[in-house]
């Protein structure tokens, strides 16, 4: 089978298609013929090897596991003799974190892991495509801060990924919602339910007087000294890219002051945290409440095209990797 093997952290130029021998499944795992995964920021932060402190799971000089990728949508071809879960013909959609292994046209993988059955309504694409985002908005929205209807939330990045979920979840909770995003992008996040929308090219958000509950910086781009000035009295700033001065603000500045800074990596959460997130958005894919926003879909073989588009920051939603 054809599956993506990495040797060494660096650019897309690392990614190299290789063949290697199919996976056969243990008594308790299925076999899944993945049709479809994506390129996340967890993937891209693996292939890098950044932020630094990462290393300290991702393998300190070199990447431990070989075969990058942490979600995917597939069929299962077949199942281990234990396997009670399951059964062949399934379709599924599945996140292995630090596991990784979805660049791949098979992978195996414990029934008891973070996999769900695929709503029927939607396509393999649109599977994996919200994962990333959709579970880690909601652990955000959930955990870290609890959204009540009427809340003003602000979420950087409207456009991206984790921005696109947390639109729509946001408003699932009954949240006004300021979407910040380039102008280009104003229609697609107003289609997502965006209240408002501000220009990052026009430095529209600094010259806003208007206060949020919650800030969810989604890309990593704001500085919390910064935004403090644009949270309410007990306003929340989230976000899930520890940088250093995140990091200093989280230990020096955000402990003593009533607007609070958090931070979280939702993928190192227990299993049964990540497993009810994801049956959460399965729940809603089925019902028509969220909605995948897919950018551009490249072949395994393209790999290391589409990383460089990730690269390249103009990304829209997803980016997808269709393996069959």
């Amino acid at each position: 089978m054809k599956s993506i093997i990495v040797n060494a952290y660096g650019g897309p130029e690392v990614l190299k298609v290789k063949n290697v021998e199919k996976p056969v499944p243990k008594s308790n795992e299925i076999l899944v013929k993945i049709e479809a995964t994506a390129v996340t920021r967890a993937s891209v932060m693996m292939r890098t090897g950044t932020p630094y402190f990462g290393r300290l799971f991702t393998g300190i000089s070199k990447p431990k596991v070989k075969t990058p990728g942490t979600d995917l949508a597939g069929t299962v071809e077949s199942i281990g003799s234990e396997v009670g879960n399951f059964k062949v013909g399934d379709k599924v959609m599945a996140g292995t974190t630090l596991k990784c292994g979805a660049y791949a046209e098979y992978i195996c993988l414990n029934e008891d892991d973070m996999i769900v059955c695929q709503p029927e309504n939607i396509s393999h694409e649109e599977a994996t495509g919200i994962m990333d985002g959709g579970v880690t908005a909601l652990a955000f929205f959930t955990d870290q801060v609890s959204i009540k209807a009427g809340d003003k939330v602000l979420i950087n990045g409207g456009s991206g990924s984790i921005g696109t979920a947390a639109i729509q979840l946001a408003k699932e909770f009954g949240a006004e919602v300021t979407a910040v995003c380039s102008g280009k992008n104003k229609t697609m996040v107003q289609e997502l339910g965006a209240d408002k929308v501000l220009d990052y090219t026009k430095n529209e958000l600094e010259r806003s007087s208007e206060l949020y509950d919650v800030v969810f910086d989604t890309v990593g781009k704001m500085s919390y000294g910064k935004t403090k000035k644009h949270l309410s009295a007990k306003g929340v700033f989230l976000t899930p890219v520890l940088e250093l001065h995140i990091l200093l603000s989280m230990l020096f500045i955000s402990p003593f002051s009533k607007k609070k800074l958090k931070f979280a990596a939702t993928g190192l959460r227990k299993l049964d945290l990540r497993l009810r997130d994801l049956k959460v958005i399965q729940r809603m894919l089925a019902t028509n409440k969220l909605k995948t926003v897919i950018d551009k879909v490249y072949s395994l073989d393209q790999i290391q095209d589409a990383h460089s588009y990730v690269d390249s920051g103009r990304k829209k939603g997803n980016v997808i990797i269709k393996v069959a």
